[in-house]
Parts: structure tokens; C-alpha cells; sequence
């Protein structure tokens, strides 16, 4: 059956194991919207930097780091964000994702001042500069060479929730005259690091890259409206006829011993951003 609560079925299914549906079903009523309140809207409006998830069509996954001038993150509705794709290393490794995959995750977080954060789940797509800006005229221009958009991330919100206070480390700023200036959009290998792990130094010494095959293909995930993929969980069986095949043992181990360290209930946070 389908399960319409936020979330995987995976999740579900742990949660089951653990003993944890009812606190989990306690967050997903009064935490998780399926749009950005007024709240959401002035948390994003005023963040330098975000944390981006994606995968492509195999489920292979990518985590990336992106960061401007506050603001930088449109909000367009309540139910749309938009944020700029500078000059970079021209892999386009998330762009790439999402050209197979739409899917991504984005997780925000203020270090600075109100020390909370916020995750965004959902569907994007990606917009010329040009196209989104005769959509969207209002955008800004901005004047940094290294900042100017060349494309958009638009992004239609399915889930927005927050990631609560307790381990988020209380971060200042340094002062603006003891800071380096932002290379933006600089090619100069040493001004955005050099060689810091000495992997280009090692690259002589070692065997060439090579891609690991897709021999469990069991474990696929991500899907394209144009590329064949494992059933949703609004199909037949779906992720959990798959956890049962392969590793159902492997996760019954280690759910095992998590229960015996479950810590006692706790009322949790409620309200942030609500």
C-alpha cells in the first residue's frame, strides 16, 4: 500500500525495527510542510551557503557545498527556490545528476546566529540564466565577474523540515580586515587550494580511476521519467522487498544493537519554523 507519511520506505522500516513510528510520526505531523511558511522563506532569504545532495540514475550520490552573498538563494514562492551555478571546476558533477536524476536535498544551516537549520527536498530543474531571468525579471544582476550566474537551479518544494539545534556548533565570523579576499571565478590552482590532499602529487604513482560496475543492481536507486528504474513505493513491494534481498541480515544486526542503546523518550523540538 502507499504510504503517504514524509519520508522513505526505508526509513519507515527502521523505525519499525527501533520502536521509533510514533516519535517519527510526531515530527512528520508538526515539523515537516510541503512548502516554505514565512518563517522558511526569511531563514533561506538571509543564508551565504548551502549543502547539496544528489544522485543520478543508478542512485550513485554526490554531496556538494554552495555559497554567495546572503541572499543568494531566491525565494520564488512558497513552493519555489531558485540559487545561481557560478564558474567552477567544469565537472558539473550535481548538474549532471540532475540532468538523469531531479531529485536533490539541501540542507541549509545557520552557524551564526540563530544556530538551526533546515532541510529542502524535492524536483529541479535547470534554467539558462537568460530563460530565468525573462521569468523572473526581478533577479538581481550581480556585479562579481566570478558570481555571475551562467545557469539557475530551480527547485519545487516537496518537503521542508527542520534540523534542530543540539549539535550545530555556535561559529563567529572574522573580522572583515583580518579576511582574505574571495577568489571568485578564479582558475589559479593556488588561490582555490592548490594541491591541499596531494592527490595531483601522487598522480604518477598510482593506477588509473576506475568506476566501480553496477553488480547489485538490487540496490539502484534514483529514477528518471525517461530511464528504467526499480519500483516506487507506491508499486508492487518496492524498497522493502529489496532490503529484504541481499542484507535484510546485515541490517537486523545492527538494528539489534542499536536498540539495546535506544535512549529514553524525549519531547523533542516543536515550533521552529512553525
Amino acid at each position: 500500500m502507499h504510504d503517504a507519511r514524509p519520508g522513505s520506505d526505508g526509513e519507515h522500516l527502521v523505525q519499525q525495527r527501533l520502536g521509533t513510528t510514533e516519535r517519527a510520526n510526531r515530527f512528520y505531523r508538526d515539523q515537516v510542510l510541503d512548502h516554505l511558511n514565512d518563517a522558511m522563506r526569511e531563514f533561506v532569504a538571509r543564508q551565504e551557503m548551502l549543502f547539496l545532495a544528489t544522485a543520478d540514475r543508478h542512485g550513485e550520490c554526490d554531496s556538494s557545498f554552495r555559497a554567495g552573498p546572503p541572499g543568494f538563494i531566491q525565494v520564488l514562492d512558497d513552493r519555489y527556490l531558485a540559487y545561481p551555478e557560478y564558474r567552477g571546476n567544469g565537472v558539473m558533477a550535481s548538474v549532471g545528476n540532475l540532468s538523469e536524476n531531479p531529485r536533490l536535498g539541501i540542507l541549509m544551516v545557520d552557524f551564526l546566529r540563530d544556530r538551526i537549520g533546515l532541510h529542502i527536498n524535492g524536483r529541479a530543474r535547470v534554467v539558462l540564466d537568460e530563460e530565468m531571468r525573462q521569468q523572473y525579471p526581478w533577479l538581481p544582476a550581480d556585479p562579481i565577474p566570478g558570481r555571475r550566474a551562467q545557469l539557475w537551479v530551480a527547485i519545487e518544494v516537496e518537503e521542508a523540515y527542520i534540523h534542530c539545534a543540539k549539535h550545530i556548533p555556535h561559529l563567529q565570523k572574522v573580522p572583515p580586515q583580518e579576511r582574505g579576499a574571495r577568489a571568485w571565478g578564479t582558475d589559479d590552482q593556488r588561490r582555490k587550494g592548490g594541491d591541499f590532499f596531494g592527490a595531483a602529487a601522487e598522480a604518477t604513482t598510482r593506477p588509473p580511476f576506475r568506476r566501480p560496475g553496477h553488480d547489485q543492481e538490487h540496490l539502484r536507486g534514483g529514477r528518471h521519467e525517461d530511464t528504467p528504474g526499480p519500483r516506487l513505493r507506491d508499486e508492487p513491494d518496492g524498497l522493502v522487498e529489496a532490503l529484504n534481498q541481499g542484507f535484510q541480515g546485515e541490517v537486523e544486526r545492527v538494528l539489534a544493537r542499536a536498540r539495546q542503546r535506544r535512549p529514553a523518550e524525549d519531547p523533542g523540538f516543536r515550533g521552529w519554523f512553525g
